[in-house]
């Protein structure tokens, strides 16, 4: 049964009374439906506000016995509601029909200042990525400056960061205690505000121990770009569970205090969240269903963790870099229940996480030491340590194809084509083409210049070269006409004029055109953002170039779709400006004609793949962007 959203439904007063962002959708893709079901599981009862709209929504239950929850959902509300051009998007794939409008700007903050004029004296905990991310003194793109921690400017008591099951768990056998919500202060994962005066015993002892550590100050780093990398840098390092420590950061007479990381979940754990009574669809209230459902209803969460730790991603920050999965036998029955489904048409949708191919930690030391903090795992470069293999994953998918009614087995949610590289067999790869892809496989090069990607800590582009070789041969081997689609970032830090023409000849040489381009996002407290916000890289502490200026982030943007008749204009004046002449006429090498604009004959599309057939070049096909569970 799906939990209580309206008040005849719910049997005397709630424990925890839970304000969502989103719309209410029970399933473990979404992170109110893990968390609620663990609530229901510790034995509270919990009930559900869906996107309020006025005061009355705020009040249906009543005040709750023991607190609020609030999340903004499984997006941050500005990412949800404002393009990368901050224009107001025009879908909300988490909400009813897709309407826009029902989720405010700066979610946690207008929720939880209503529940403290509504209920003043309850206390009210916040998570989910918009918490998570914001939980330390951050630049906010939409506001171009530096704003508070989130517990500053929602007024929150409790603020759970990372993946919540097993703080939220903590939590609620704490409330069961007697213990209230606003006086929890030693529980991994969870962060607070508190004056000096009033630390704690224990939190002292760690001071004076060294195992507590101060970031520069809210005034330090809002106005200093220096101290802003430095306090970066302290967060960074202390972004584990092993090696980190309790993290202090002064907001004028008070301070953020962040506990230590929560351990990772061992398979047991993971396995026992997903096998919590999910009904795995949207509540029946919305008539009009929920968009959002339809990539995941079908699909299932593998693994969750990422060692890629791409610069501009957030996973890291928030998941963490060691990899947790879930056993073969938990899998396998979740693909069980799917094949029970009438509406089950035998197409798993996925089988992945934030890296599809990643099932393991990246070397056997991260269970118990914790990650290197001064090295990636892969990337720009690898690491010795590296431990490469795709034996388990490869035997799973084999399973999950042999189930009776699962006629494919897809993989959407993106894999890692240099850890495939620095696998040794072609076994992966060729199981990869042979059952899980159909006609196109989407991979992230991310850019052709090695300048661009190493800001954004990709392996230089001749490994993609390779992988692309590689998976070319395999596809003949197979007698299979398959095809790579690269996505690409335009405008990240570190990326000029001349690197942006670089990546248009190279689309111009392999005859490809992607339909949808993703200008570069600088999402809250990803190292990117602190690049594009400070311009200095915080590894290298050196000064790196930003693309700011909408005219020339409107070129390198254009350029990527250097064919399109509408990008004509914004083409030749970029080529002019970084004098590149030469790339304006007809030879072979040129991306757009001298004057004029295109020819009707010129430019009418055809198939999206990335195969030279001369002529003019193919856009990619109509489709959902990223799928499964990537960046934010």
């Amino acid at each position: 049964m799906f939990l209580p959203v309206k008040r005849e439904e719910l049997d005397g007063v709630a424990d925890i009374i839970y304000v969502i962002g989103e719309a209410y959708v029970d399933h473990p893709s979404f992170g109110h439906a893990i968390i609620s079901r663990i609530v229901e599981r510790e034995g509270l009862k919990i009930a559900i506000i869906p996107q309020p709209q006025s005061d009355e929504d705020y009040l249906r239950f009543g005040a709750p016995a023991m607190g609020f929850f609030v999340t903004s959902g499984v997006v941050d509300s500005m990412v949800n509601n404002y393009t990368v051009a901050k224009l107001r998007r025009t879908r909300d794939v988490y909400s009813e029909g897709g309407k826009v409008g029902l989720r405010p700007d700066r979610c946690i903050d207008v929720y939880c200042r209503n529940l403290k004029r509504l209920f003043p004296d309850v206390p009210v905990l916040i998570g989910g990525i918009e918490a998570s991310l914001r939980r330390f003194a951050h630049y906010d793109y939409w506001a171009d400056k530096v704003l508070p921690s989130v517990l500053v400017s929602s007024g929150a008591d409790l603020l759970v960061y990372g993946m919540g099951e097993r703080p939220i768990t903590e939590i609620c056998r704490a409330l069961k205690r007697g213990i209230p919500l606003d006086k929890l202060r030693d529980i991994r994962g969870t962060a607070y505000l508190c004056s000096s005066d009033n630390f704690s015993k224990k939190l002292r002892g760690e001071i004076e121990r060294g195992e507590a550590v101060y970031c520069p100050s809210f005034e330090n780093v809002s106005t200093d770009k220096g101290e802003y990398v430095r306090a970066f840098r302290t967060q960074a390092k202390h972004n584990d569970p092993f090696v980190g420590a309790t993290l202090l950061q002064k907001h004028g007479g008070v301070f953020v205090v962040q506990n230590r990381m929560q351990l990772p979940l061992s398979p047991e754990e993971l396995d026992a969240v997903y096998a919590l009574p999910y009904e795995r669809t949207y509540h029946p209230m919305y008539t009009k269903g929920v968009p959002a459902i339809e990539e995941v209803k079908y699909s299932i969460t593998s693994v969750r963790g990422c060692f890629g730790n791409c610069n501009y991603c957030a996973i890291t920050y928030h998941q963490g870099r060691i990899v947790q999965k879930r056993s073969r036998e938990s899998i396998l029955e979740e693909a069980k229940t799917f094949t029970r489904d009438s509406q089950f048409k035998g197409y798993i949708h996925d089988i992945g996480g934030p890296t599809a191919n990643f099932r393991d930690p990246a070397c056997s030391k991260q269970l118990t030491k914790g990650v290197c903090t001064q090295r990636n795992c892969i990337g720009w470069e690898k690491c010795p340590s590296l431990e490469v293999s795709h034996e388990e994953y490869v035997a799973l998918l084999r399973d999950l194809r042999a189930l009776e009614g699962v006629k494919k087995v897809f993989i959407r949610s993106g894999i890692r084509y240099d850890y495939v590289m620095y696998d040794k067999s072609d076994e992966f790869l060729r199981e990869l083409c042979e059952h899980h892809i159909s006609g196109q496989l989407k991979v992230a090069p991310e850019h052709v210049s090695d300048d661009v990607l190493k800001n954004m800590n990709k392996p230089p582009f001749s490994m993609y070269l390779d992988f692309k070789r590689r998976f070319d041969a395999v596809n003949a081997r197979l007698k299979k006409k398959q095809y790579l689609v690269p996505y690409l970032i335009s405008s990240h830090p570190g990326c000029t004029l001349k690197d942006a023409i670089n990546l248009a000849l190279y689309l111009k040489s392999i005859n490809y055109m992607p339909e949808q381009v993703q200008d570069f996002y600088p999402t809250p407290s990803t190292k990117s953002t602190c690049m594009y916000y400070t311009g200095i890289n915080p590894d290298t502490m050196e000064r790196v170039y930003v693309p700011r200026d909408k005219r020339e982030k409107k070129m390198q943007r254009a350029l990527m779709q250097y064919a399109k008749p509408s990008n004509f204009a914004t083409v030749r004046e970029a080529l002019i400006e970084a004098g590149r002449r030469d790339l304006i006429g007809y030879g072979e090498h040129c991306l757009v004609p001298p004057e004029g604009g295109y020819g009707e004959s010129r430019n009418k599309g055809g198939r999206g793949d990335s195969r030279p057939q001369g002529g003019k070049p193919r856009p990619a096909p109509r489709g959902k962007g990223r799928s499964g569970n990537k960046k934010t």
